[in-house]
């Protein structure tokens, strides 16, 4: 019988431990996919961060290190720093990116480090236990606002794609979902698209990417699924934020 569909060699043979309808499995099978089409895999380093990913470096099959909630870009910074040939990403959560590690990553951009970010927005703490984080909805309960989340208490949930547009030093910017099979594939090809960016020295990249987490949101995976498409896509819209494609379909800026 003709194979028609295998395990990636970009990822280990290590079962994963996400809840079902997560959708870091995806994510990670398309880095693994695609740092094999661009033929980086033993030249890879990758920045693991603190939360549900936090063993990502048992799932990548490659370079991996670990460090400090929120620190990612200062350590990818420095690898990329010492060790320029090599394709570095950093993959991080809503609270790690923008939380705790705000700084980090807007500095980093602002600098134009030649490394790439891979942000996982869910719109929740998913391994501490459902705490409100940077992105979470208005409206949406979570542990720390049983109630939902209230401007006058909260704020606004942080769009980060828009938020470092602003900035010079950022080359590629886009914001995906892994929610369906189309939206999976744009996912794949933003990814290679900040990968290769970075591999021709153009500058700081990061892809958003949407995804499920009917474990916390405390919803069946298809329920999931319809908060992406009703909830989370209209509050942050997908599409290219920044790219130097002179080609490429911008996102407007909003008024």
């Amino acid at each position: 019988m003709k194979k028609v569909f295998e395990r990636t060699k970009g990822l280990s043979e290590t079962p994963m431990r996400y809840c079902p309808g997560c959708g870091h499995g995806v994510v990670h099978r398309l880095i693994g996919e695609v740092l094999l089409e661009l033929g980086v895999r033993e030249k890879t380093v990758a920045v693991a961060p603190v939360g549900c990913s936090v063993f990502a470096d048992e799932y990548f099959n490659c370079d991996d290190i670990q460090g400090p909630h929120g620190r990612g870009p200062a350590i990818a910074t420095g690898i990329k720093r010492m060790k320029p040939e090599c394709l570095v990403y950093s993959y991080q959560g809503d609270g790690d990116l923008a939380s705790i590690g705000m700084a980090e990553t807007i500095h980093a951009a602002n600098r134009s480090e030649n490394f790439t970010i891979i942000f996982i927005n869910n719109a929740i703490y998913g391994m501490t236990g459902g705490q409100m984080a940077p992105t979470t909805l208005l409206g949406m309960k979570a542990t720390t606002c049983p109630s939902g989340r209230t401007v006058e208490a909260n704020g606004y949930p942080f769009k980060m794609c828009e938020l470092l547009r602003t900035l010079e030093g950022v080359v590629y910017l886009e914001r995906t979902s892994v929610h369906a099979p189309a939206n999976v594939i744009k996912t794949k090809k933003a990814i290679k698209n900040a990968f290769t960016y970075q591999l021709e020295g153009k500058g700081f990249s990061m892809v958003e990417i949407l995804s499920q987490c009917p474990t916390d949101w405390a919803m069946t995976p298809p329920q999931s699924i319809d908060r992406i498409v009703n909830e989370m896509i209209p509050y942050f819209p997908l599409g290219i934020y920044k790219s130097p494609n002179p080609k490429a379909k911008l996102m407007p800026i909003e008024a």
